[in-house]
This record gives C-alpha cells, structure tokens and sequence, in this order.
C-alpha cells in the first residue's frame, strides 16, 4: 500500500491507495494552534484515524507545489531532490515548506520507508519556451527567472478523467479551471499543457482566495517600497484575492453576505477567470471543451454561468438546470463546446504516478 500526503501549512490530508484503489483516507487541522503541536504530531494523528497497521504500508508520496527547472516528473526523494525541493520553498512559500515538514516527518517516524514527491510544477513542463520565458535578460532568465505553472498534478488527472468518460474521448483543445483558494486557468492541447495563468510562483493570474493575481511589477515595488519585502509577501499572500476585495476568502461567505463589496469580489474573481481563458485559448488555437474542477469549479453553479457566458463568442453554452444541479455535463444541445465539471482528483494522481516510478524501479532491479 502506498500513503499519500498533502502537507499545508496547518492541515495534512493522508490517503491509502492500493494501486490506483483508495483504501482509507483522513484529515488533520490546525498543527500548531490547538490541534497537533507539528506535523509528525499530525501524521501520527491521522494514521490513527486511518486505522491501518503501518506495516502494511511500503512507501509514501507526496505533494511538493514547485519543482522548479529541474524537478519535472515524479521521483524518489533522495538528499539531492530534498535540497532542491528547499531551494523553491521562497517561490511558493505557503506550500513546499509544509510539503518539507511532512517529508521530515514521515523519515522521522520511518526512517527506512522509500518516499516520492509529486510536482504541481511538472504537467507544464511540456510548455513551449514562447509560453515559458520573460523578456528579461539573458542572464536572469539563466538563473530560473520563468513562467512554470502550478496545479499540474489537478489537471493531469482532468485529463485521465475525461479519457475515462464514456463516449467523450479526449477533445483536442480543451481549457481547465481550478477553481478554489488557490485559482488557475489551463491550456491542454491533445492531452498536454501548452499554456497556464500562473508563473513563476503561484501568485499570478486569476484572483484568488487571498492571493491577487496578475499585478503590474511597478504595484510590486511600490508595495515593497512602503511596507518593506517581508510585510509585501504577506499581504500578497495571505491578505489580498478576494479576502481584501470582499472581506472573505470564502465564496460561500461571499454570496451569503449580500454587501456590495461582496458582489464585486464575486464578480472580479469571474471576469478575470473568463479573461485568462480567453486568452489562453490564443494558445490553443481554438475551444472544444471547458472543464471546472476545485472546491469552486465542482459546486458553484453561479461562478461557472458567469465564467460560461463570458466566454460564449467562443462557442460554449451552458444547460441552465444541468448547471444548477451540478451535473458531470453542464452543456446545453446548441453548444460548439463540451462543459464538463471534474471532481477534484489529486491524491489518486499522486499514488498513480508515486506506483509508476516504483514499478520503474522494481524492474531495474
């Protein structure tokens, strides 16, 4: 049996798959503030309430968000991936120093057991250098100064998932939302990413929960200049999105609050969703299908019309009861473009791929 773990900063999500089959799953909050004092508390916790004996497990795989340039596919966790996995902790700063606890946490309590790490980072590393590269000097952009996407690994299992339908098959073009705290847009050409709303850390594209988004670089500075580097990553991070337009991160907050600030941060989180998709559809030449996946994208039938009809010159329109009830295909009859919502898939991703390496390996022996 493989354990999957989702570290964030003050939560672990466990998993057990037995091949590509969940056996037991369970959840842990607030490490460090009433809850388990750290994350090996936290694992500890969780296993107990996944009521497996341990030895039944042979290794453990996990979420790391950014990768890098050099991490670019799954893999077994040496010093060296470690090392490199540590060295992207200031670009996506809520994310891969938690994935670094749980990595620690897991070696500490078994010390022998093989662990594996999963790239958020990884399913774009099929983009063309054009979708890639800054305008920048030669010498920054050698130094890993790039545009490398986030959410792979959700929409590397969007794209298993719709290979999966019955009847549908694989649409040539298709744009994938990930709606949720964190927010991206994703450009998929027969299977593959050739473009994503996110860059060089998972700050940029659409708003988010308590992220903002796309910003002019000169906002950057001004906002360094007045509240210095520290207090500017943050606010960026944790303070901004739709928690410093709305007053909640929480859409569900946002539509129950019934204030105008509430319903312009509704209505700023889907006009630039739709923006995005429309631009990354440039990308890929056209639109077959739309798919909707998050905590977001899966249940709120409000953001995906607003999204849907922004983008209906390119030909998508949406089933208005199927939408409402929340169905797996949300496009009316007249529709150009399939709409499809993808449940969330993730940890299944991660153990697919964690089993592939280990095959790999098993094979080389």
């Amino acid at each position: 049996m493989l354990l999957v773990v989702n570290s964030g900063s003050s939560s672990v999500k466990l998993a057990v798959f037995d091949g590509a089959e969940l056996c037991a799953q369970a959840q842990v909050e607030n490490i460090g503030s009433g809850g388990p004092v750290d994350h090996a508390a936290a694992l500890d916790l969780g296993l107990l309430r996944l009521a497996l004996p341990v030895a039944q497990v042979r290794a453990a795989a996990h979420r790391v968000v950014h990768g890098g340039a050099g991490l670019t596919q799954t893999c077994r966790i040496t010093r060296g991936v470690e090392a490199e996995i540590e060295a992207c902790a200031g670009l996506a700063p809520l994310h891969n120093p938690p994935a670094l606890a749980g990595i620690r946490a897991v070696a500490r309590l078994w010390p022998a057991m093989p662990q594996y790490a999963a790239f958020d980072t990884a399913f774009h590393a099929t983009n063309p250098e054009v979708a890639t590269a800054y305008a920048l000097p030669l010498a920054e952009r050698a130094r890993g100064l790039r545009r490398y996407g986030f959410h792979g690994l959700s929409y590397a299992a969007i794209v298993r998932k719709v290979q999966e339908m019955p009847g549908s098959g694989l649409p040539k073009r298709m744009l994938s939302f990930h709606l949720g705290n964190g927010a991206s847009a994703c450009a998929i050409l027969d299977g593959r990413s050739v473009a994503s709303s996110m860059g060089f850390s998972p700050l940029d594209g659409l708003t988010m929960g308590t992220r903002p988004g796309g910003l002019d670089p000169a906002v950057v500075m001004d906002l360094v200049a007045r509240h210095g580097a520290d207090a500017t990553e943050q606010m960026l991070n944790r303070a901004s999105g739709l928690k410093a337009l709305g007053g909640s991160n929480d859409m569900r907050a946002l539509h129950g609050a019934g204030t105008p600030e509430a319903a312009f941060a509704i209505d700023h989180f889907c006009y630039w969703a739709a923006r995005h998709g429309a631009s990354l559809c440039a990308a890929l030449g056209g639109l077959d299908a739309i798919t909707f996946t998050g905590g977001i994208g899966e249940n709120d039938g409000i953001i995906r019309s607003k999204i849907v009809n922004r983008l209906a010159f390119l030909g998508p329109v949406l089933d208005g009861d199927a939408n409402a009830r929340g169905d797996r295909a949300l496009h009316a009859a007249t529709s150009s473009v399939a709409i499809w919502t993808v449940p969330a898939d993730e940890e299944r991703q991660i153990a697919i791929e964690a089993r592939a390496v280990i095959d790999h390996e098993e094979g080389l022996r």
